[in-house]
């Protein structure tokens, strides 16, 4: 083989790179089809309506509103994805924004100290409070179960925004669960309220039902079963949805991907591969409720509004997203893990008001969805299987609760340390049956990277880095060059 064909080859394995993202997109293009019916991906609906004039700044207008709309952009993130709609990158926007979770809380990170500097000047009169209802902290009181729930029923007023005539944003009613409405709001304004007893200077607060009076959340599940009511408490996933954009009545499919620090695999041991990009999912706690009073239907998660609390769970959500139970706990298991849950309210309530100034209301600082979930999980089973975590403990010491300051320095954290293992990665997804997947171009990315792992030979970063591989690259090529060119003055020689 002569010189100028091994520097060719040469260049060829260090450019493997290059032909994967090819790969990727090409996937993504050819597997649309297995979408969910009337379903669409964002790229075709900015493509499509990126040509009426004046709609993408308007869209851009409105993401721009930050936390208020649900928004996770921090500044740099939004510059990022505001780029690839103005430059019209739809292939970029299909893996927005595809970095890793430690990239995403640097930029959350440089951001505190100015907000620090310019909230710390005023009072702050917008803390992140529980939804409690008409269950005033400074009043105390007793509620009835035992009577249907004065509460009104479901209204999608505030939930759904109007953009234009092809584009809303919100999900409406789900028809199986919007019909509880009334008695799912009151049991989560009565489960965070009394989270909230002792709670300060909070006055005493009770839910009687069945002639039994709870004081806790766990005291009312127990309430709840002695009184014939049966109670599960799920540990349910999902893909988080970005956006919940409808685009002329379809779902838009907008994931938030995330740069799990693994190749996916390839055919050719000397192939690089592309990194595996997953959707970030959504975790939280669902207590389902059916009885001879009371059917309800409530979850509990940190969210991007900055709230730690009880909530009704019944908009609908859009099939992409899909959803399942990691874990379902029944009697004594269900009261232990609301008894943790009213526990960590609490905590967030203390949280919030000694640091006002953190953004998007302590979310990423604080943890995600999956830091309280993850930390009850390894309590409840010994081991978690959720990613990514970002709380920083050291926030922690600023509220009362030395066991839940314990959970939470228990969980793995994705923003220093250890990458992530498969383990989390693949337990956060919202199936075990990855060929249900539906987000184009994910499903057989993740088939290769399960069979890879479970064979022992999925590859990260930190075992075979890009760098590290260009390096080699070019050691083994300049080796063979030489080698080569030594050869042949022998050669010449004799």
């Amino acid at each position: 083989m002569r010189v100028w064909q091994l520097l060719r080859l040469s260049s060829i394995l260090l450019l493997t790179g290059c032909a994967a993202g090819k790969t990727t997109q090409r996937a993504i293009e050819s597997d649309q089809s297995a979408m969910p019916p009337n379903t669409v991906m964002l790229s075709q609906m900015m493509r499509e309506l990126s040509a009426q004039p004046g709609f993408t700044e308007q869209l851009l207008g409105y993401l721009d509103k930050g936390q208020k709309n649900g928004a996770i952009l921090t500044p740099e993130l939004f510059d990022t994805f505001r780029t690839l709609v103005l430059g019209k990158d739809w292939n970029g926007l299909d893996r927005f924004p595809g970095w890793g979770i430690r990239r995403i809380t640097r930029t959350v990170n440089a951001g505190e100290d100015l907000l620090t500097r310019q909230r710390n000047a005023a009072k702050r009169t917008d803390l992140k409070q529980a939804d409690i209802g008409p269950y005033a902290l400074d009043r105390s009181g007793t509620v009835s179960l035992d009577v249907p729930s004065e509460f009104s029923g479901f209204s999608d007023q505030g939930l759904v925004t109007k953009l234009s005539d092809a584009v809303t944003n919100g999900d409406g009613a789900d028809p199986k669960l919007a019909p509880l409405h009334a008695e799912s709001a009151r049991l989560a304004a009565v489960l965070n309220r009394l989270s909230l007893n002792g709670y300060k200077s909070t006055k005493p607060f009770n839910a009687a039902l069945g002639g039994q009076t709870a004081a806790t959340p766990q005291a009312l599940v127990q309430a709840l079963v002695s009184s014939g009511h049966r109670v599960t408490v799920a540990d349910a996933r999902y893909f988080a949805n970005f956006g919940h954009f409808h685009y002329n009545g379809k779902d838009v499919e907008m994931p938030f991907w995330l740069d799990t620090q693994y190749f996916v695999p390839t055919a050719h041991w000397w192939r690089r591969g592309r990194p595996l990009l997953v959707p970030v999912a959504h975790a939280e706690y669902e207590w389902i409720v059916t009885g001879p009073k009371i059917n309800a239907d409530v979850t509990f998660y940190f969210g991007i509004d900055g709230h730690a609390e009880f909530r009704t769970n019944d908009q609908l959500n859009q099939p992409w997203v899909m959803g399942r139970h990691a874990h379902e706990y029944r009697g004594a298991h269900a009261v232990e893990v609301t008894r943790l849950t009213g526990q960590m309210l609490r905590a967030y309530a203390y949280l919030h008001a000694a640091h006002p100034q953190l953004p998007f209301g302590g979310y990423y600082t604080l943890g995600v969805c999956q830091d309280v979930v993850g930390a009850i999980e390894q309590h409840m089973t010994g081991r978690t299987t959720l990613f990514p975590n970002t709380a920083r403990t050291e926030y922690f010491d600023d509220q009362p609760d030395r066991e839940i300051q314990r959970l939470i320095e228990a969980v793995p954290k994705d923003t220093e340390g250890a990458i992530p293992t498969p383990e989390r990665i693949f337990g956060s997804l919202p199936t075990t049956d990855l060929q249900a997947v539906t987000v184009p171009g994910l499903r057989d990315d993740l088939v290769l990277s399960k069979a890879a792992w479970q064979q022992g030979k999925l590859r990260h970063r930190v075992s075979a880095s890009p760098q590290a591989l260009t390096l080699l690259g070019v050691l083994v090529a300049s080796a063979v060059v030489l080698w080569l060119l030594r050869v042949r003055r022998r050669r010449r020689d004799a």
